[in-house]
């Protein structure tokens, strides 16, 4: 197996990890298990990669962290949308 289909598949799971729980919030409309540390943190993981994918010139690791970037806007959009109904 080549190197770059192992990329691939990296990629793919790293970058679509955080869609479970974004369903689970969606699905139970609340977010009180969820660490908004956690979604920062690997937010700005996922920045710095986009960033040495630049670096690099690495398609991959610039695609799969942008888009993970997405997600992750969308998790923590959720945290906030229903953490403050339960305000």
């Amino acid at each position: 197996m080549e190197w770059y289909i192992i990329g691939i598949i990296a990629a793919l799971l790293t970058t679509f990890g955080f869609v479970p729980q974004i369903l689970k919030m969606r699905r139970t409309k609340s977010a009180k298990d969820v660490s908004i540390t956690t979604l920062f943190q690997f937010c700005l993981g996922v920045i710095l990669w986009t960033l040495y994918g630049i670096h690099l010139g690495d398609f991959i690791i610039i695609a799969a962290n942008a888009i993970s970037f997405l997600i992750l806007i969308v998790a923590i959009a959720f945290y906030y949308y229903y953490n403050g109904r339960q305000i």
